[in-house]
């Protein structure tokens, strides 16, 4: 994703618009929703739109971005008081909860992830470190990679699309990932 702190002030403000009408038609309608929608919501141009977000992928990474900070934010915040195994479950919790924030994201969260916004990067940032502290631990198998990570979370999120993500529900499906990955 391209730095856009160099927009005209014109460009800044439809930039703005597009998130503010995307975020609120993610939210109403899920992913999904056609990009035509979202411009028209926006009152711009379907090729604004494009100009600023090219695929559907970097539009969603923008509307999550603040989320995903958060998620990363709250995970290293948090990493002095959990050990290597908790620090996980607590991270891919939160995660899962943040992907089913809009229906229909967890099916394209790999991409969305690779599009590098801030948010992107520190989630697969805090992940993959995550990731090698418990491994190095010797709490998760060396094998394990960080897109099984996103798969897992992606799959959780896909479950809890159709009545919508319950915290203990979640909590149960992480558990029941982290305890096929663990070394016994």
């Amino acid at each position: 994703m391209s730095d856009e702190s160099g927009l005209r002030a014109d460009a800044q403000r439809n930039r703005e618009r597009i998130l503010v009408a995307a975020e609120e038609l993610f939210l109403e309608r899920g992913a999904g929703v056609a990009l035509e929608e979202v411009a028209k919501r926006a009152k711009v141009g379907i090729g604004t739109l494009y100009r600023r977000f090219p695929t559907r992928e970097e539009l969603l990474a923008a509307t999550s971005n603040g989320r995903f900070l958060s998620v990363a934010e709250a995970s290293r915040a948090r990493d002095a008081d959990h050990d290597p195994n908790a620090a996980m479950r607590a991270y891919l919790e939160e995660l899962s909860m943040n992907t089913s924030t809009y229906q229909s994201l967890a099916a394209s969260l790999g991409m969305v992830i690779e599009c590098g916004t801030p948010g992107c990067n520190a989630i697969t940032a805090e992940g993959n470190r995550l990731l090698r502290r418990a491994q190095e631990a010797g709490m998760i198998r060396r094998e394990v990679t960080f897109a099984d990570l996103i798969y897992v979370v992606s799959a959780i999120s896909i479950a809890l699309d159709k009545d919508g993500p319950t915290k203990t529900r979640v909590a149960h499906l992480v558990d029941l990932f982290l305890n096929g990955i663990s070394v016994r």
